[in-house]
């Protein structure tokens, strides 16, 4: 006598499998909020009308430029693309107008060669896919561009190539222009977002890199796109902070109920804007932490100095000095006595803070930020505790969850 079979029998993994290819044809994305909707269709509708608008006012002017071409159909897909998807690299300005400009270019040359109209619409379409390709260009409607240029080359025999200025560069142009004001009026990101690695110091750079997740560097991340071809479809920095919000939640879940306020050290000690860099680094020698609260006399946090700040600062005094902690101590003692430089010429003003009720989770990458070892704790404006790696690393430890700090910067020292 046969065993009773486990798990479903062979008709029902057809079946199950043939409702799983039936159903890989239904929608693929969420449902977009009905808000976001009526954004991109209005500011799609103006963008084109705007186009048509000047468009129209250039061929009044320069008819012999123009030739009564206004718009061209594919730029209808670049306007879908811009203001329904405007953090696609797809969208960006550099892939719709080099794009659709080069795809242009290149059904021009191919109408100069007089081939069969099949061979011509296939040679375009695909000479218009390897140019944006070669010009980190890729951008889905040049190749409408390209086939509906060789469509219509009847209508270009005198044209030529200004065609790809007029209307396809200048039109495709314009619809970046608004898509830029629109796009960041209704709250939407664009241009794309660069994840862009530093070691400038804080004081000293106009833009602060977020924190890396699972300790990746840029490189990393765009490794990971390009192996699942998905570098078409996501930037790097939206990766990044994908997996950053995944971490935060995961940490948060993890530490729900314990807050900023639990773990947070009490006893601080601080100085003021006024402080001179060798008291500074009489503290860092004789305490042994990384960073020290810069605060006036009612407690108002002004900003952060860290060890970094003050080694930077003695290696700028010194121009290539490559010496220890010790000896850039020395250097700022002497550079202090010859001028006024303080605390308030080195910090970091305007630190990362959280408040007393902040959950833990949202410190994990924020802690994991090589140039933050820690966090000022604020209630209504004053200075109340800070919260250092020593002390998330602690929890950690304590939860048996010191994993779930990302990254190899980590440090267990504050």
């Amino acid at each position: 006598m046969e065993p009773p079979q486990s798990g479903p029998s062979p008709a029902d993994r057809g079946r199950t499998g043939f409702r799983d290819f039936i159903r890989a044809f239904g929608p693929a994305m969420l449902r977009p909020q009905p808000q976001e909707i009526v954004r991109a269709a209005i500011g799609g509708g103006i963008a084109l009308a705007v186009c048509g608008l000047i468009l129209t006012g250039v061929h009044l002017l320069f008819n012999d430029l123009a030739k009564g071409i206004i718009l061209v159909a594919p730029l209808g897909a670049t306007t879908f693309l811009l203001f329904a998807v405007p953090n696609s690299p797809l969208s960006q300005p550099w892939s719709c107008i080099i794009g659709n400009t080069a795809s242009a270019v290149v059904a021009v040359f191919v109408i100069r060669l007089e081939l069969p109209l099949a061979v011509a619409s296939g040679l375009s379409v695909g000479g218009a896919i390897a140019a944006m390709g070669l010009l980190r260009a890729l951008h889905p409607p040049g190749a409408a561009v390209a086939l509906s240029t060789v469509l219509g080359a009847g209508q270009l025999d005198t044209l030529g190539y200004n065609f790809a200025l007029v209307p396809v560069m200048l039109d495709t142009t314009i619809l970046v222009l608004v898509g830029l004001a629109w796009n960041r009026l209704t709250g939407r990101s664009y241009l794309f977002r660069q994840l862009v690695d530093t070691t400038t110091t804080a004081q000293d750079k106009p833009y602060k890199a977020p924190a890396r997740p699972l300790g990746l560097s840029t490189e990393d991340l765009e490794e990971l796109l390009n192996r699942f071809n998905l570098s078409a479809n996501l930037g790097t920095e939206d990766f990044a902070l994908i997996l950053a919000s995944a971490e935060e939640e995961v940490a948060r879940r993890r530490f729900e109920g314990q807050t900023c306020g639990d773990i947070m050290s009490r006893e601080l000690i601080t100085v003021e804007p006024g402080t001179p860099l060798d008291r500074i680094a009489e503290l860092f020698s004789k305490h042994r932490f990384k960073t020290l609260p810069v605060v006036d006399s009612h407690r108002h946090l002004k900003g952060i100095v860290s060890q970094n700040d003050l080694i930077q600062k003695a290696s700028r005094e010194a121009v290539v000095y490559r010496g220890t902690f010790a000896a850039a101590r020395e250097l700022l003692k002497q550079a202090t006595k010859k001028r006024n430089i303080s605390a308030g010429d080195i910090m970091t003003a305007q630190p990362e803070t959280v408040t007393g009720t902040t959950p833990i989770g949202d410190l994990v990458n924020l802690l994991a930020d090589d140039e933050i070892q820690a966090v000022p704790v604020i209630d209504d404006g004053i200075l109340v505790g800070i919260v250092t790696r020593s002390d998330l690393i602690a929890v950690f430890a304590r939860s048996g969850s010191v994993e779930a700090l990302p990254g190899p910067q980590a440090s267990p020292l504050d």
